[in-house]
């Protein structure tokens, strides 16, 4: 990740911090934030948000207006454009099979920047967290199919496959001065290679009956999006409007419609249209031009009045946004929306369970609760450790500078969280209703139980504060 050179030859990094001693700025504009540190800000914020909606989704599910609750959700929303184009869903698989397809356009756009420049980049880079994720993919799965297979419930065999990026980076980052940076930042990666496995799963595994021709459609406007993108078209409203149409042949053709996103993210151009020398360049003169205006005495010393300074401060604007790639600005404007509206809604929508109507007994006995608490809090840790510890003994991977396999270790609780990933796939292994009950409840007591221990476990190891 991108950062200010602390060095002493660092001299842009020295001016602000000189500039920053002599005139605070940080109420007014901030600090200057690294890609890394606007994510770990954003992914610990969502996080929070998460935990308070999910805990009103189940106050609300387990009171007097549960019923309500519910059967709002279900009320159905149509878009009628004519005869032959009708679409009528309920509002909760609008939040699913909609909304959540802009979640998955985030992941895809992540997941697409971490492949290109980020810990995905390198295979010596990629190498810990792809093991770490590969077995916290198989152990879970497995530990499902112990209690289930053979039975009519095996097929949900991946709902403990996933992590919750915002849950688990969330609680991480709470331990952030206890524990080594680059011990977030191999949970990051392994949550991001986690979600590119989920998607695998859903995409092969949870697909239904298939409409040829619809996933004909699907093809040739993916193939249109490639040649937008080949073409150097950079402004995004081609993409979206694609992107939509894209969106109804997927979800005509019977795949999960949310796969979409990821198909659109991938064909989002990750180059910018000038490169830092040409914007460098630029942007000096632009500001000797904009020098040059202001010492002109006709001239009003103010934009409002000014045309000409108005149209060079707009195309200082014009070149700053030409230097970032569109996936860049996608990403950071999609961003908020997905952590602060689509996943809290998701969770109002999936999450509610009628808790005081639970047979807490039977659903410890119950084997998919069971299958999914196990996967998550059992199968996810020992996956997790021992993929690592197998790569690392074969020489394909080493653990990252500064950590331990003790800080690994609580990596590996704490990826044992696996909420929105995880809801999502429970609606589409199960077609009966008690069955994606029993899921989200054993999603629910897994997740807690991963992230106490989790928890518990790095606060334990972590060396104490001295007293002075």
């Amino acid at each position: 990740m991108p950062e200010f050179d602390r060095s002493p030859g660092g001299h842009l990094y020295n001016a602000l911090m000189e500039s920053q001693k002599k005139y605070p700025l940080e109420p007014l504009f901030g600090r200057f934030l690294t890609p890394l540190e606007q994510f770990l800000r954003r992914t610990t914020a969502g996080g929070i948000v998460l935990v308070l909606t999910t805990i009103a989704a189940l106050v609300i599910a387990s009171g007097p207006a549960g019923g309500a609750f519910h059967h709002f959700w279900e009320l159905p929303l149509a878009i009628d454009l004519g005869d032959r184009i009708r679409m009528e869903l309920t509002l909760h698989q609008w939040v699913n099979d909609g909304l959540m397809a802009l979640f998955f356009l985030m992941v895809g756009l992540e997941l697409k920047r971490e492949i290109l420049v980020g810990e995905l980049s390198s295979l010596k880079d990629a190498a810990l967290p792809v093991a770490a994720a590969l077995g916290g993919m198989v152990a879970p799965a497995l530990a499902y199919a112990l209690f289930n297979g053979g039975t009519p419930t095996a097929s949900g065999w991946g709902i403990p496959m996933a992590t919750d990026i915002a849950f688990a980076i969330g609680i991480l980052v709470l331990l952030a001065s206890r524990i080594p940076r680059n011990l977030i930042i191999f949970l990051t990666a392994l949550a991001i290679a986690d979600d590119l496995g989920a998607v695998l799963v859903i995409a092969i595994f949870y697909t239904a009956d298939m409409n040829l021709h619809a996933l004909a459609a699907a093809g040739g406007l993916f193939a249109l999006l490639l040649l937008l993108n080949r073409g150097g078209i950079r402004h995004p409203l081609p993409y979206a409007a694609v992107g939509l149409l894209l969106w109804f042949a997927v979800h005509a053709s019977g795949v999960h419609a949310t796969l979409a996103g990821i198909l659109l993210a991938f064909v989002i151009p990750a180059r910018p249209a000038h490169t830092a020398g040409q914007f460098g360049q630029h942007i000096v003169e632009l500001q000797s031009a904009f020098r040059e205006n202001r010492l002109d005495a006709e001239a009003p010393d103010d934009p409002l009045g000014n045309r000409r300074m108005t149209a060079i401060a707009e195309a200082m604007e014009h070149s700053a946004a030409a230097v970032q790639s569109p996936l860049q600005r996608l990403e950071h404007g999609l961003a908020p929306w997905v952590t602060f509206f689509i996943i809290p809604v998701f969770a109002l929508s999936n999450a509610g369970i009628d808790l005081g109507g639970v047979a807490w007994g039977g659903a410890l006995a119950n084997s998919v609760t069971l299958g999914v608490l196990c996967g998550l809090a059992l199968g996810k840790f020992s996956g997790i450790s021992l993929f690592s510890w197998l790569a690392v003994r074969a020489g394909l991977a080493r653990l990252p500078s500064g950590v331990q396999w003790s800080h690994l270790l609580g990596a590996a609780w704490l990826a044992g969280i696996g909420f929105t990933m995880s809801l999502f796939i429970a609606q589409l292994a199960f077609t009966s209703a008690d069955a994606v009950e029993q899921a989200k409840l054993g999603i629910l007591m897994g997740s807690a139980l991963s992230a106490a221990l989790g928890l518990a476990w790095l606060v334990w190891i972590a060396p104490r504060p001295r007293r002075h």
